[in-house]
């Protein structure tokens, strides 16, 4: 089994260019969290058949999803599980909020589709093709890189 460290350094090898890390930072995110979003847009029905009562952010299919990212993640690193989940509560919350004004699943689309299109801008400024087209294991490494990433002190 490859270690947090492993996936990360395999990772930034077609993630070198500044603008290309600049666009991940903005659009890795932005894609983890309009999934989250489209996830919650598929009905809840066969889930609140199996929670009692009512909490909507137990009944949706982006927590359930995201329990198996978490779960991913806390064999790797319990510090960068506890991270992506304080990261995907944020994006479950946010977008509970969004679906009280907007239709949830169309502002999600867009914001996947124009985050997808900002990850093959950077990947072609990059002059590598994406991680995950080698594994796709790598569409759940990218979240915790840009993690690492931005909140690790920098090294001189």
């Amino acid at each position: 089994m490859r270690t947090l460290e492993t996936w990360f350094a395999e990772y930034a090898v077609s993630h070198q260019n500044k603008k290309n890390i600049a666009i991940h930072f903005i659009c890795v995110p932005a894609i983890y969290f309009s999934i989250a979003g489209l996830l919650m847009s598929i009905p809840n029905g066969f889930l609140a058949s199996l929670v009692p009562g009512d909490n909507q952010f137990i009944e949706n299919w982006a927590f359930v999803v995201m329990l198996f990212i978490i779960f991913f993640y806390v064999r790797l690193s319990v510090t960068m599980a506890l991270k992506v989940l304080l990261f995907s509560a944020f994006c479950i919350v946010v977008n509970y909020y969004i679906s009280q004004y907007a239709s949830l699943w169309l502002v999600s689309l867009i914001i996947f589709a124009a985050a997808w299109l900002g990850q093959f801008y950077g990947h072609k400024l990059e002059g590598k093709k994406p991680s995950f087209l080698q594994d796709l294991q790598f569409l759940l490494i990218g979240p915790g890189w840009v993690i690492q990433k931005m909140f690790s002190k920098k090294q001189h």
